[in-house]
């Protein structure tokens, strides 16, 4: 409980009378656009993700990085061009997420993005497979300033972790995160605020339990068991979990699968955030992995101007008419209540 109270006054302490202005005037926007049907939209993003690269050193099926299936290009953000995003909304934003697709550790200036960022006062959040955290990685991950640290862990036994993370070393995930914890304790750091995120499938649910108490042993902050995405769910999948409470589809009376979400016709991330990939273009959400819905480029035009711009207000307007129709929303958690 300590550590959560710690990590809630960390991101208080990002926010500044201008954000949480913004954020307010976001929020009434939002709600308005839901009672009027509506899309109207004042303010800029209180919360943004930036891919810093699409690299992956994984195969994880359901994963593009992990398939190697992009259509679009990929590559890293160079520094130069992540400074002028951030720069661009300082200002707003509360929260980072440096992570998108790929693994953010292959990054070889990874930890130089993540300081800039502290340094212009935002909440900056990054997700791992954690082989990479090697005692001098997880020492500067803790001296970097970052204020959350997520960390992949699909399995307490080699055969269940690799069933997903096809190519994935358990012994060095394992140890990746005692690295991280040894850090913390020895530099007197309340950052960053480790979750241990649990997919759930077929092969690991028996494992729910175990992992809860392996969080504990380890010290961390949190473990979040998750529910995880297929791209093809409507015949169904292999790894589809049995446990309905941690599933994010069911099963329908013909036999295909649809997502147990009632898809409502409106959407907070569409008014609170968007996502700038490793070259500059700007996408609706994080569902949108292939950059199928580009909404502009930062190479082209400054955020605010997309921001504001005509295809981001058609595709506001688009949630609100036809959500169901979008195939990046027909896996999307928004609205989805496990039972």
């Amino acid at each position: 409980m300590r550590s959560k109270l710690t990590d809630i006054y960390h991101f208080l302490a990002a926010c500044t009378f201008r954000k949480m202005w913004n954020a307010f005037m976001v929020y009434c926007s939002y709600m308005l656009s839901r009672i009027t049907g509506n899309p109207i939209h004042v303010g800029m993003p209180v919360s943004l993700t930036i891919e810093p690269t699409t690299s992956c050193n994984l195969r994880c099926p359901e994963c593009p990085s992990g398939r190697r299936s992009f259509t679009r290009p990929a590559g890293r953000i160079d520094f130069e061009h992540f400074q002028d995003f951030v720069d661009q909304l300082s200002r707003h934003i509360t929260y980072l997420n440096l992570y998108f697709q790929g693994e953010p550790y292959l990054h070889p200036e990874f930890f130089r993005l993540v300081k800039y960022s502290h340094e212009k006062n935002i909440y900056t959040a990054t997700s791992t497979n954690a082989h990479f955290l090697s005692s001098e990685f997880a020492k500067e991950t803790v001296l970097s300033g970052l204020n959350r640290l997520f960390i992949s862990l699909d399995g307490l036994d080699q055969e269940t972790y690799a069933s997903y993370r096809v190519g994935g070393e358990l012994n060095k995930v394992i140890d990746g995160i005692r690295q991280v914890m040894y850090w913390k304790k020895k530099l007197r750091s309340k950052t960053p605020y480790v979750i241990l995120q649990f997919l759930v499938f077929k092969t690991n649910e028996h494992q729910i339990e175990e992992v809860k108490s392996f969080g504990k042993e380890m010290g961390v902050d949190q473990v979040q068991i998750k529910s995880a995405q297929f791209y093809d769910f409507e015949e169904g999948n292999p790894l589809m979990t049995g446990i309905q409470k941690h599933a994010r589809y069911r099963k329908t009376a013909n036999g295909s699968y649809t997502i147990k979400s009632k898809l409502p016709k409106h959407c907070w991330r569409m008014w609170s955030s968007a996502v700038i990939t490793w070259d500059g273009k700007v996408l609706p959400c994080c569902f949108d992995k292939d950059a199928g819905h580009l909404l502009g480029s930062l190479e082209e035009d400054g955020f605010s101007k997309i921001w504001k711009g005509k295809p981001y207000r058609a595709f506001r307007k688009a949630i609100f008419s036809n959500r169901g129709q979008i195939d990046i929303c027909k896996n999307c958690t928004e609205g989805l209540k496990h039972t």
